[in-house]
């Protein structure tokens, strides 16, 4: 569902700390950290720079509609961009959202459009762009929907290591966080040509976008049944909803769905992998190769507290959710259930738990270094190139390689 592109006013308030952080997805509003603004928020909730609604936005977004929670993202010029959730939505899920937002908003160094993402952050702050994270799905019943804001449900939101993440179950559920959220970004920041005002920051990146879907649509290699063209046509959300897919496509959200072999977007793009972009959708992958979006996650993932076992961070064809987790770089295990991490090659900074935790690596101890910091880290640094990178471990107990275990 594409943001409604309304010029609101922008409140300005007080700077929040953003927390690099996101986690579990199956939470309600029974958690502890859920309490109702009437009642005061926890502390584990006020630590996560989650607040109650300010008295500003509470007349509209209010209490009556379940409303409870707020954390925001400042831009450059100190104007915020808000984010609100109502009363089921678990904290985690908000640290997610916010995450993802502040994902694509990082800098990409020596891009040519995302060097200085300052000009959207900005943009989008000025254009009032507001993110509702509402209960239930969207099917039309949560009255919350009819406001200003880029509404994500709750039904749409997964959280790395919980149980929707784990098991890739599309028939139950099926992550849009990325899609909805990019949605905003685009409509409020990148901007969208052909409306009667241009409001955004790229119109370059934004008519390359266009040309990329327009001969998507044209080869039948995204665009799906003609009523849904017709009416992504009215409401000039065409280029908006390609890019969704392709986006989703890139960080491996549809490389587990069984329901097609070639296709993703329930059958809707051509592509279901990276790989498979650049053969299959050429133009689509060109607006991704260093044009403003990273390669990989930039967020820091806390992993779900009920997760225990391995978290692989390695591609692995037999664990359905390795398609989406291969591009985190960064993780924090949450909870106390002893975890284990598998690394990848994004030298990933990987901090432990209050239980047993172990990071495994792929060749014999003697193909790597380890050096321990004076601030209790230990940095593991694999010698054979392309393979396991630079790790940063904090509060991990030991270290498994192919020969051997290290306790650190």
């Amino acid at each position: 569902m594409v943001a409604k592109v309304v010029l609101a006013g922008v409140v300005t308030i007080s700077l929040m700390a953003l927390a690099a952080c996101n986690s579990d997805s199956s939470s309600t509003s029974s958690d502890s950290n859920n309490n109702n603004a009437s009642s005061g928020l926890s502390a584990a909730t006020k630590a996560l720079s989650i607040e109650a609604v300010p008295a500003s936005l509470s007349t509209t977004y209010s209490a009556a509609l379940k409303f409870n929670r707020y954390t925001q993202i400042k831009a450059p010029n100190g104007k915020p961009i808000h984010i609100l959730a109502q009363d089921k939505i678990s904290d985690n899920q908000i640290v997610r959202a916010r995450s993802i937002l502040k994902h694509y908003l990082t800098n990409l160094p020596g891009s040519e459009y995302g060097s200085d993402k300052s000009q959207i952050t900005n943009k989008m702050a000025d254009n009032g762009a507001i993110l509702l994270l509402l209960n239930g799905s969207d099917d039309g019943t949560n009255p919350a929907s009819n406001l200003n804001g880029q509404p994500l449900y709750r039904g749409e939101m997964q959280v790395e290591g919980g149980a929707w993440y784990i098991s890739q179950n599309f028939d139950d559920h099926r992550d849009a966080s990325f899609e909805e959220i990019l949605h905003m970004v685009h409509d409020y920041g990148i901007g969208v040509d052909q409306n009667s005002e241009f409001i955004g920051a790229l119109p370059d990146y934004q008519a390359e976008i266009r040309s990329a879907q327009i001969t998507a649509l044209n080869d039948k290699l995204w665009g799906g049944d003609a009523s849904w063209i017709t009416e992504l046509t009215a409401e000039n959300s065409l280029t908006q909803e390609y890019l969704a897919s392709v986006i989703d496509a890139y960080y491996g959200l549809w490389g587990a769905w069984s329901g097609s072999a070639t296709h993703s977007m329930w059958g809707g793009y051509i592509a279901k992998t990276r790989a498979e972009m650049s053969s299959e959708d050429p133009l689509g992958a060109a607006l991704l190769d260093n044009k403003f979006f990273h390669s990989y996650l930039t967020y820091n993932a806390r992993i779900d507290a009920t997760f225990t076992g391995d978290f692989s961070l390695k591609f692995n064809p037999k664990l359905s959710y390795t398609h989406h987790s291969q591009y985190l770089k960064d993780i924090t295990l949450t909870g106390s259930l002893d975890s284990n991490v598998v690394v990848n090659q994004l030298d990933n900074n990987i901090t432990g738990n209050s239980g047993q935790n172990e990071v495994k690596f792929t060749g014999n101890s003697s193909e790597y270094s380890i050096e321990n910091q004076d601030n209790g880290a230990t940095i593991i640094t694999d010698m054979v190139n392309n393979r396991d990178g630079v790790n940063i471990l904090s509060g991990i107990e030991s270290a498994l390689f192919s020969d051997s275990n290290v306790t650190l």
